[in-house]
């Protein structure tokens, strides 16, 4: 099917064969990527980015990501949010999956929760999963739900009533037992 004369012959020849398999491809193709929208998976859009200097006073709801590096004040819906380290969120957060770097002052409402060691949140944090590393500072109260993103109650074990932290500049205080337990079941996520 294929020779070694055909590979080494100049581009005209083979520009030629090619223009002709090519245009019954692509014709073939054509059609495929139009229904592949309504049938097939579709491509994940990349995350959106409001960047450091950026400042949204208003809510924000997605299906896609967001990674915020700015300052937002309003609620927040997304599938993934990630907020930077230089970041502060200023309202509800609601996602999927909630990576804090930055600060959020607010309800934080995921199936999973990371806050990293630069995270510094002032709220509720209701959860499925939760890790919080260590360095990390979180000032408010800590509940386990099955379904964390439904808003009308539903099953509630609540984890921990009293304020945590995990930064040793705390007034000693320590995250409550409990809590230790439920980071030690997150870590197999």
């Amino acid at each position: 099917m294929f020779s070694k004369s055909k590979i080494n012959e100049p581009g005209p020849k083979q520009g030629g064969e090619a223009a002709t398999r090519p245009s019954s491809e692509s014709s073939m193709n054509a059609p495929t990527t139009s229904t592949d929208t309504g049938s097939g998976p579709k491509a994940k859009p990349p995350a959106s980015i409001l960047s450091s200097d950026l400042t949204i006073k208003g809510n924000l709801k997605t299906t896609g990501d967001i990674q915020i590096e700015g300052n937002v004040e309003g609620d927040i819906r997304a599938h993934l949010l990630t907020v930077g380290e230089g970041a502060v969120v200023k309202g509800e957060v609601m996602a999927d999956d909630v990576v804090v770097n930055g600060r959020i002052v607010g309800r934080v409402r995921g199936l999973k929760v990371r806050l990293t060691s630069t995270a510094r949140v002032e709220g509720d944090i209701i959860h499925k999963t939760i890790a919080i590393e260590s360095g990390a500072h979180f000032e408010g109260s800590v509940a386990r739900r099955d379904d964390p993103l439904n808003t009308q109650g539903g099953q509630s074990r609540p984890v921990a009533a009293s304020a945590a932290s995990t930064s040793s500049a705390s007034s000693g205080a320590s995250a409550p037992s409990t809590s230790a337990s439920a980071l030690a079941s997150s870590k197999g996520d």
